[in-house]
C-alpha cells in the first residue's frame, strides 16, 4: 500500500448542489462528496481537487462557467483570502435559508428529535458594519494575495491572520464588517507606527514591538481602544498615544498591555488605562452594562438585544420562578431576565466574567441575582441547589463544545420545567438535547443570524420536561 499523497486532479463543469458547514458547498463525483469554499450552490465550475480522504474530498473553483442565481458580486477587495467572510458572494436570503437549514438538519440528524415549532431563522437588520469588537495584529511581512507562498510582501501589515497560518497576516484594506471608524483607526495607528519606525511583530523571530490592536465600540459610536506590545518599553505607547488622541475623537479609552509570552492570548495581562475609565457601558432595553478590555460581550449588539428577547420569551416568567443561567459570562442574560424571575443564579468559569456580572448587577440595582465562578459540573451541585432551590428554568448558553455531560446528568436529576438552550453551534446543541430528549420534548426552535456573510449561525430552543 502506497503512502503517497495523491495529486490533485481537475474535475470539469461540476454542479455545485448545496451548502454544507464552516460556509463551504458542496459537489458529488464519482461517489465522492467534494466540499468546495467560496462556491454558491447551482453554480457549474472547473473544480481543482487537492486533498482526498476515504469518504470525502477537498477542492477549490479554477474556473466558473455558470454562475448560480443566488451569487452576488462581493464588496470586499480581500474575499477570497480574508476567512471572514465566506458567503459574501451569496445574497443574504440565501444565507439565512442556509443558515435555516443547518439547524433543521443538525437537529434532525445528530439529534434525531422532533421539534413541535420551527421559528423561521432571525435576520440581521445589519449585514455590514455590524461587529463591535475587532481585533488586529502586527506583522513585519505582509502577506500578499492569493496565498503566494513563494512571495511573502515585505511591507509591514495590520490586518488578520490568513486562515490556518498562524504567522501569516493579511494587511487590510478595509473591514466591511467593523463600523468605518474602525478601519480609520486602525489606519491611523499603522501610519503613525511605520512614520516614527515602530517596530512590528516577527511571529516566528518573536521581534518587534508593535504586537496586536484590539479595538471595541458601543452603539453610540465611543471607542475603546487596547494595543498590545511585546516590550517594557511605556514610554514608546505614551508617545503614539499622546499624538493620535487628538486627531481620534471617537476613542475615549485608551489602554495597552505589555504581554511578553510567546502566545498573543492577553486575557489574563494587565490591562493599563492610558486615558479614559478603562470600558465601554453599552445599554439595553432599561439596563446598562460595563464592557472592560477582557469582557465578553456580544460582537453585534443590535442583534443580541433580539437573542435576549427570544431567551426571555421563551422562558415565560411570571415573576414567581427560580432561574439558573449556566454558562453566564459577564451576566447578561441573566440580568436581561431578572426582573421577571423570583431569583436568578448565574454560573461561569471564568472569575473576571463573575466580577463583570457582580458589577454590573450592583450597576443595574438588581438585588435578585447571585453569581458563582468555577467548573460548572462542580459548581452545579447539591450545596448550591440547597441553598437557591431547585430552578423552576434553567437558560444555558455553552461554549462552541456544548454542555458538559455531567452537566446533563445533573439537569436530569433536578428536572427543572422547562431549559431554554441558547447555542452559538446548533451541532453540539443537537447532541446535547438528544441526551435530554427522554426527559424533554422540543417545543420550539428558533434560528438567530448574529453574523451576516459568515458561517455562524445561534439556534434558541425551548425544551419542556415530559410529565
Amino acid at each position: 500500500m502506497s503512502n503517497r499523497k495523491q495529486k490533485p486532479y481537475l474535475i470539469e463543469q461540476i454542479g455545485i448542489e448545496s451548502a454544507a458547514a464552516e460556509g463551504k458547498a458542496i459537489a458529488r463525483h464519482d461517489g465522492k462528496v467534494i466540499f468546495i469554499p467560496f462556491a454558491a450552490p447551482g453554480d457549474i465550475a472547473d473544480v481543482m481537487v487537492q486533498k482526498q480522504k476515504k469518504s470525502y474530498a477537498e477542492g477549490r473553483v479554477i474556473k466558473l462557467h455558470k454562475a448560480s442565481e443566488i451569487r452576488t458580486s462581493p464588496v470586499c477587495s480581500h474575499f477570497g483570502v480574508c476567512g471572514g467572510c465566506k458567503w459574501q458572494h451569496v445574497q443574504y436570503s440565501a444565507q439565512l435559508a442556509f443558515k435555516e437549514d443547518q439547524v433543521k438538519n443538525d437537529l434532525q440528524r445528530i439529534g434525531k428529535v422532533d421539534v413541535e415549532e420551527f421559528l423561521p431563522i432571525l435576520g440581521s437588520a445589519d449585514t455590514y458594519h455590524y461587529r463591535n469588537k475587532l481585533e488586529f495584529t502586527f506583522s513585519n511581512k505582509a502577506w500578499e494575495a492569493h496565498f503566494d507562498k513563494e512571495n511573502p510582501g515585505r511591507i509591514p501589515a495590520l490586518g488578520f491572520h490568513i486562515p490556518g497560518m498562524f504567522d501569516k497576516v493579511l494587511d487590510l484594506d478595509d473591514c466591511h464588517l467593523a463600523p468605518p471608524a474602525a478601519n480609520a483607526i486602525r489606519q491611523a495607528v499603522k501610519t503613525y507606527a511605520i512614520a516614527h519606525n515602530y517596530a512590528f511583530f516577527d511571529i516566528r523571530q518573536q521581534t518587534g514591538f508593535l504586537r496586536n490592536l484590539m479595538l471595541r465600540c458601543n452603539r453610540q459610536g465611543k471607542w475603546m481602544l487596547v494595543l498590545i506590545v511585546s516590550e517594557d518599553k511605556p514610554e514608546l505607547v505614551k508617545q503614539m498615544f499622546d499624538a493620535l488622541i487628538p486627531t481620534l475623537p471617537a476613542v475615549e479609552e485608551w489602554c495597552y498591555v505589555i504581554n511578553l509570552k510567546r502566545n498573543d492570548s492577553w486575557s489574563d495581562q494587565e490591562v493599563i488605562t492610558y486615558k479614559g475609565n478603562g470600558y465601554l457601558t453599552e445599554t439595553m432595553e432599561n439596563l446598562t452594562f460595563k464592557i472592560r478590555p477582557q469582557s465578553f460581550f456580544q460582537t453585534n449588539a443590535a442583534q443580541a438585544l433580539e437573542l435576549y428577547r427570544i431567551t426571555r420569551a421563551f422562558a415565560d416568567l411570571s415573576g414567581n420562578e427560580n432561574v439558573y443561567d449556566l454558562y453566564t459570562g459577564t451576566g447578561s442574560i441573566a440580568l436581561f431576565v431578572a426582573a421577571g424571575a423570583k431569583h436568578v443564579t448565574g454560573i461561569e468559569y471564568v472569575e473576571a466574567a463573575i466580577a463583570d456580572a457582580h458589577e454590573n448587577a450592583i450597576l443595574n440595582q438588581v438585588g435578585n441575582t447571585s453569581f458563582y465562578a468555577g467548573d460548572m459540573r462542580l459548581v452545579l451541585n447539591d450545596e448550591l441547589i440547597a441553598r437557591h432551590g431547585k430552578p423552576d428554568v434553567v437558560i444555558t448558553d455553552p461554549p462552541r463544545d456544548g454542555m458538559h455531560p455531567g452537566v446533563i446528568e445533573k439537569l436530569i436529576e433536578i428536572k427543572p420545567l422547562r431549559i431554554v438552550y441558547v447555542s452559538c453551534n446548533p451541532a453540539t446543541q443537537a447532541r446535547d438535547i438528544a441526551l435530554l430528549s427522554e426527559h424533554y420534548r422540543v417545543a420550539k426552535v428558533q434560528p438567530v443570524d448574529m453574523f451576516p456573510h459568515t458561517h455562524h449561525v445561534e439556534s434558541v430552543a425551548l425544551l419542556l420536561r415530559r410529565d
